[in-house]
């Protein structure tokens, strides 16, 4: 067993047409032993950026104050709100700090850039528990059933798709997947921007 599946959960992220979703289960585990169901693994950082963090519980909540933390600290040092990318290399560069004894994290990033004229254009990013990051120009996933959803959103996601199609593709997938994966489920959530 590994130390990433202890609590279980899992994450999808998928970009649409001038939008971008992300969603989780709710489930908090000891292994097969249910705790909870109403356990947050999506966390606004702005109002275009949410961060997704399954894995090891303890880790997800010391991880959700530290990126509080360094955003706060870029914004007041460099008085704007950090970007996406700039969010994602952040989110990098923090869990390679402590690459010899790791956060049992796999962060999804789903936001929207604003381009000069005016459009937002949708960012998705995924990495690994030292910080490889996987940029993606459909959809990323991570969690005890990654490879159920990776199947899934292959069969589901298609191009374009508006807000509300949007929504109903990745629940579905979520749903989905999670349904064959006893370490995730119990409920969902979905935020869509």
């Amino acid at each position: 067993m590994s130390i990433m599946e202890y609590n279980g959960g899992s994450v999808v992220a998928m970009v649409g047409k001038g939008c971008v979703a992300i969603a989780s289960d709710l489930r908090l585990g000891n292994q097969a032993l249910g705790i909870s169901s109403n356990f947050q693994k999506i966390f606004p950082i702005t109002d275009h950026i949410y961060l997704g963090l399954p894995g090891l519980a303890t880790d997800v909540t010391t991880l959700k104050e530290q990126f509080r933390y360094r955003v706060n600290m870029y914004t007041i040092k460099e008085e704007r709100e950090i970007e996406p990318e700039a969010f994602a290399h952040l989110v990098s560069s923090t869990l390679y700090e402590r690459r010899f004894g790791p956060f049992f994290i796999e962060p999804v990033m789903a936001g929207l850039t604003k381009k000069p004229s005016g459009e937002y254009k949708p960012f998705i990013a995924a990495s690994d528990l030292i910080g490889c990051l996987n940029f993606a120009k459909d959809f990323v996933v991570a969690g005890t059933a990654s490879s159920k959803l990776f199947g899934v959103a292959e069969g589901l996601w298609e191009p374009g798709l508006e807000p509300e199609d949007l929504f109903e593709t990745i629940s579905q997938t979520l749903l989905n997947a999670v349904d064959r994966d006893a370490y995730s489920g119990w409920g969902a959530v979905v935020h869509v921007m």
